[in-house]
């Protein structure tokens, strides 16, 4: 971590859901909380509570130097909408593989 940045992960208690034009595309109870110095909070989800068939598969990449390389997912009518870290830096294993949403509404 660079100095001053921090980043930490854990089991949240919130009720997270996702609704894109007006269909439940998430709903978990079982989120990870990232906090990033300078970011907004992120919920993370697991797979099992997300309906994946309603996402088609991006080419886009990013890059973080502190969460490594992030896959893009689109829903319709909204491009890259939701992300993953497939092989996550140690720091923040904990994520690899759940499903972070640019809007989400926690309950």
């Amino acid at each position: 971590m660079a100095t001053g940045h921090r980043i930490t992960v854990e089991p949240g208690t919130q009720h997270v859901r996702v609704v894109h034009r007006g269909q439940v595309v998430a709903e978990s109870r079982r989120p990870l909380v990232l906090r990033e110095t300078g970011c907004p909070d992120r919920y993370y989800l697991p797979p099992d509570d997300v309906r994946t068939e309603l996402l088609a598969a991006s080419d886009t990449r990013t890059h973080c130097p502190f969460k490594g390389t992030a896959s893009y997912w689109s829903l319709a009518g909204a491009e890259d909408a939701v992300w993953a870290y497939e092989d996550p830096r140690p720091e923040v294993a904990a994520i690899r593989n759940h499903l972070c949403f640019y809007e989400t509404e926690v309950l």
